[in-house]
C-alpha cells in the first residue's frame, strides 16, 4: 500500500464518537469528536472517519470500542431469546444468588431477560464428576426450538445443569437446535463459560445469545458501511478485558463487549502514564453520561472474573474493573420532594444535551454549571454539534430550578450543582482505592472524556491525590485505547478436585493443549503481533472454603507437578492472607489461560509538542471564574500549544478541541516531554 498507513480507533459514547487516528507512514496522529447518532451508530462512526480521511482505501486497520451490547442490556432492547435447560432447572435465572435490589430492605421486583414461557426444559442428566446419566433426546430438543421459534424467539441458549462437567450432551442438543433454527443465534452455555456454578454460567451465555442478533446486525452494518466507503482492512472490537478481538468472534461472543468503550479508556490511560513514568494511576472517564473509574496500581490495570452490568445481570468473563456512576456532563441536576439537592443519574445525553444545546431540554445539566461558572468558553464548544452554547438559558434553567427553590444565587447554585457530582466521583475514587487498601495519597488522577478535566482540581483537593496526569487528547483517550490495545483470548475450564487425589500429569496436558486452541484463534485473526505471551492461573481454595485464589503458574511441556501446583498456592495465599491453614487439603477449581498477542506500541513521543511556545505566548484572554464562593480572574490558553516545560498557574483554563482542563486555584500545570499535563499542589 503506497501513501498513508492509517490505524484508527474508534469511540463511541452516549453523546460523542470519539476517533483517533494514527499515520503510521508519516508518524502523525490526528482525532476528531462527533456528534453519536442514535438508531444506528455505524453512521456516526463513518461520518467521524470521513471527517479526517479522504480515502478509505489507506486505512490498514479499525479498532472499535463499542457500547451497543451495554446499552442493549441497560435498555433491556435485546433480542427475544429462549432457553432449553434440563428438566427441573428452569428457573434458574429468576432465582438467581440470595440478593436483592435492594440491600436494606424488602422492596424491589427483578423481571429475568428471559421469561418463564421462554423457559422451556428436556429430559436429561450429567452427574458432576462427568458421567452421563440420561443421554438427551435430540428430537425433543428439535421439538422445543420449534416451540420457542414458533412463541417468537430470534435467539437461543442451550444450558445443561453440569455441562462443565461433560459438554457432550449440551453440544448434540446445540447441533440439534442448530439443524432446525433458522438464524446463526444458538448459543451453548459451555462454549461461553465451562465452568462451575450454574447460575453465573447461565446468565452469562443467555446475556451472550440475548446480545447476538443486536451486536452482529450492527456490526455488519459497520463492516457492510466501511467497505462502501473503499475499506477492505482488519477490523477490531475492544473487549472487556482490555484486548480487542476479530469482528468474527466479536459476532460469536457479543457478551464480551459488555464493558468495551471504557475498557479502551483505561489501556490507554495505563500506556500513557508508563511511559510518562507514573505507576500508580485512578482513570477518571467523565463522558456526557456517566464517571466511570479504575485503578492501575504498578502498571497493570485491574481484572474483575464477573461483574453485574444491572441487578440480575451477572457476566462472569475477565474483564478490567470499572465503577460507573451517573455523573457525565449531561447528569441531571433536581431539587427533590424534600427540598435537597440531586445529580444524576438521569442524563440528558446528547439529544437533547444540556440546556445550553438549545434543543429541548429545560433541565440544568453538570456542563451547564460548567458553563455558568465561566469553566466552558461558549464560543468554543466540543464536538462541533454547535456554533455556540447558550449561556443565558442555562442560567435561566439554573435560576428556576435550583437557586430559586434552595435560595441560593445562580452562581452558587451552579456551584452546588458541581460540589454534588464532584462528591459523587470522589466517592467512586475512594472506592476503588481506600476500600480496596490503597491510599490515594500514592495515585495520580487520569482524567479523560470530554468533561473529565473540568473536574481534576477538585477531585486532587477532595479525595487526596498526589497529582493529576492529563492525556495529551483527554477527550479521545478511549479511541487512542483502541488503537494500542493488545489482541486478547481467554479461556476457563472447572477441573473441582483434591490436589493431592488430581493427575497432574494429565492435567498439565489438558492446559497445554486448551492454550494451543486459544492461540489458533489468534494466529486466525490476520493481525500481526511483536510477541504472544500466555498467562495461565489456577483457581484454588482449601477444603471447605467458598472463595478462591488466583495462583499463577508455569505449565512446562515436561510437566505439571503436584509439588509445584502446592508451592504456587501457597505463595499466593500468603500473599493475599499472610498465613497459610497447614494440613487442611487443597483444592483446585478452574484453570484459566489468557493468550495475549502484543501489538506493536505505539511511540509516546508522538504527542509531544512540535514549535511550542512559552505559556505567555499561548495565552488567548482572561476569564472570570467563579471558584470556592468567589469570582477569580483566569487566564486563558491554548493548550496544544504550549511547549514542554510550560508552567501555568491557577486559576486557568486551558483549551483545547476535544475538551478544557480547568486549574483550580492553588494547583500547577506543567508540561511534560509527551505533551501530557501535569497538575499538582502548588508549592
Amino acid at each position: 500500500m503506497s501513501g498513508p498507513a492509517y490505524a484508527i480507533g474508534v469511540d463511541v459514547g452516549g453523546t460523542f464518537t470519539d476517533v483517533f487516528i494514527l499515520d503510521e507512514a508519516a508518524g502523525r496522529v490526528t482525532t476528531a469528536k462527533v456528534p453519536s447518532t442514535r438508531g444506528d451508530q455505524s453512521r456516526g462512526f463513518i461520518e467521524g472517519i470521513a471527517s479526517k480521511v479522504a480515502a478509505f482505501e489507506d486505512i490498514r486497520t479499525v479498532v472499535h470500542g463499542t457500547t451497543v451490547g451495554t446499552n442493549a442490556l441497560l435498555e433491556r432492547k435485546g433480542a427475544r431469546t429462549g432457553i432449553i435447560t434440563t428438566e427441573g432447572f428452569r428457573d434458574v435465572l429468576e432465582m438467581r444468588r440470595r440478593d436483592r435490589p435492594t440491600t436494606w430492605g424488602l422492596k424491589g421486583a427483578f423481571t429475568p431477560l428471559v421469561e418463564r414461557p421462554d423457559r422451556v426444559e428436556v429430559r436429561e442428566r450429567v452427574l458432576a464428576d462427568g458421567s452421563v446419566l440420561e443421554a438427551v433426546d435430540t428430537k425433543e430438543v428439535e421439538a422445543r426450538a420449534r416451540d420457542l421459534m414458533e412463541a417468537g424467539c430470534d435467539a437461543v441458549c442451550v444450558f445443561f445443569i453440569n455441562g462443565y462437567a461433560n459438554s457432550d450432551n449440551e453440544h448434540r442438543a446445540v447441533e440439534a437446535v442448530r439443524s432446525v433454527w433458522p438464524t446463526p443465534y444458538v448459543t451453548a452455555a459451555t462454549e461461553i463459560l465451562p465452568e462451575i456454578r450454574e447460575f453465573e454460567r447461565l446468565s452469562t451465555a443467555t446475556l451472550n445469545a440475548y446480545l447476538q442478533p443486536v451486536v452482529s446486525s450492527y456490526l455488519d452494518r459497520l463492516e457492510t458501511g466501511l467497505q462502501d466507503q473503499g475499506f477492505s482492512g482488519d477490523i477490531l472490537i475492544v473487549q472487556s478485558n482490555g484486548g480487542v478481538m476479530s469482528i468474527d468472534t466479536a459476532k460469536r461472543y457479543p457478551v464480551r463487549t459488555a464493558l468495551s468503550g471504557p475498557a479502551a479508556g483505561v489501556i490507554a490511560a495505563t500506556k500513557i502514564a508508563e511511559a510518562a513514568g507514573f505507576d500508580n494511576i485512578i482513570t477518571c472517564d467523565m463522558g456526557g453520561t456517566s464517571f466511570d473509574v479504575s485503578l492501575v496500581a504498578g502498571g497493570e490495570a485491574a481484572l474483575a472474573a464477573q461483574t453485574s452490568i444491572d441487578f440480575g445481570m451477572v457476566v462472569r468473563t475477565p474483564m478490567i474493573e470499572i465503577t460507573t456512576i451517573g455523573a457525565g456532563g449531561g447528569s441531571i441536576a433536581t431539587v427533590d420532594a424534600g427540598g435537597l439537592l440531586q445529580v444524576g443519574p438521569e442524563s440528558a445525553g446528547s439529544d437533547p444535551g444540556p440546556v445550553a444545546y438549545g434543543l429541548g431540554n429545560t433541565r440544568p445539566t453538570v456542563t451547564d454549571a460548567n458553563l455558568v461558572l465561566g469553566r466552558i468558553n461558549p464560543d468554543r464548544p466540543i464536538g462541533g454539534k454547535l456554533d455556540r452554547l447558550d449561556i443565558d438559558a442555562a442560567r435561566a434553567a439554573i435560576e428556576s430550578h435550583i437557586a430559586t427553590p434552595l435560595g441560593l444565587t445562580i452562581e452558587d447554585a451552579a456551584e452546588a450543582i458541581l460540589k454534588l457530582a464532584n462528591a459523587k466521583m470522589a466517592g467512586a475514587i475512594r472506592l476503588v482505592s481506600i476500600e480496596k487498601g490503597h491510599d490515594p495519597a500514592k495515585f495520580a488522577a487520569m482524567p479523560f472524556g470530554g468533561g473529565g478535566a473540568l473536574h481534576t482540581g477538585a477531585l486532587i483537593k477532595e479525595v487526596g491525590l498526589a497529582s493529576a496526569l492529563v492525556p495529551r487528547f483527554p477527550g479521545v483517550t478511549s479511541a487512542l485505547g483502541c488503537v494500542v490495545a493488545d489482541m486478547r483470548h481467554d479461556r476457563v475450564q472447572t477441573v473441582n478436585g483434591i490436589l493431592s487425589e488430581i493427575d497432574t500429569v494429565e492435567l498439565g496436558k489438558a492446559i497445554l493443549r486448551d492454550a494451543r486452541e486459544t492461540a489458533s484463534v489468534l494466529a486466525t485473526a490476520g493481525v500481526s503481533f511483536s510477541r504472544v505471551d500466555r498467562v495461565i492461573e489456577l483457581d484454588m481454595l482449601y477444603l471447605g472454603q467458598t472463595h478462591t485464589v488466583s495462583v499463577p503458574i508455569d505449565v512446562p511441556e515436561t510437566g505439571l507437578t503436584a509439588s509445584a501446583i502446592r508451592d504456587a498456592f501457597e505463595a499466593a495465599y500468603s500473599a493475599t492472607f499472610g498465613r497459610l491453614l497447614k494440613g487442611i487439603p487443597m483444592r483446585v477449581m478452574n484453570y484459566r489461560i489468557a493468550v495475549i498477542g502484543r501489538r506493536p506500541g505505539l511511540d509516546m513521543t508522538l504527542f509531544a509538542p512540535v514549535d511550542g511556545k512559552p505559556a505567555t505566548d499561548c495565552r488567548l484572554a482572561t476569564r472570570s471564574v467563579y471558584a470556592d464562593g468567589k469570582h477569580h480572574v483566569a487566564g486563558v490558553y491554548e493548550r496544544l500549544a504550549l511547549e514542554v516545560g510550560a508552567t501555568i498557574e491557577g486559576p486557568a483554563l486551558l483549551e483545547q478541541p476535544d475538551t478544557t482542563i480547568f486549574v483550580d486555584p492553588g494547583l500547577t500545570a506543567e508540561v511534560d516531554r509527551f505533551g501530557n499535563l501535569v497538575i499538582a499542589p502548588a508549592e
